[in-house]
């Protein structure tokens, strides 16, 4: 029997308990890239709690990595380079979206917010739209 959807509920159920402590506990959305931006730009009484959260990130990754390493076995068909863009796309639409999906799809949705609605929906439909642009494009197979 497929366990996969076990997994998904178990995951949902960790990170909307993760943001829910964050909020009640520090007052604060679980918006990543403006915590990572917050790590790179730092402001000076609020940038201690931004690096262990990241450090979380990054330890929790290897933690399950050497738990359940066959998460992991996956090949990304892309190189470096592709990934490299990738990524400073993203970087570069979390800040025009003031958010990510963390902050507005799973914090700002959860919170009923409308702007976070809309934020998500344009992610969503930008995403879509790049994986068929670039596979007509034969950038990604």
């Amino acid at each position: 029997m497929n366990q996969d959807w076990i997994n998904a509920l178990l995951g949902g159920v960790i990170i909307g308990g993760a943001v829910s402590l964050m909020l009640l506990l520090n007052g604060r959305v679980t918006g990543i890239s403006g915590i990572i931006n917050g790590v790179l730009s730092p402001v000076k009484g609020d940038t201690g709690w931004r690096v262990l959260f990241v450090l979380g990130l990054v330890l929790g990754g290897f933690a399950v990595r050497a738990m359940n390493p066959e998460v992991f076995s996956g090949q990304l068909d892309t190189g470096l380079g592709s990934t490299v863009i990738a990524g400073l796309l993203v970087g570069f639409g979390t800040v025009m979206g003031s958010g990510c999906t963390s902050g507005h799809g799973v914090c700002g949705i959860s919170r009923l917010s409308p702007r976070s609605l809309v934020a998500t929906m344009a992610f969503i439909a930008a995403g879509m739209l790049a994986v068929v642009l670039f596979k007509s494009l034969g950038i990604l197979s």
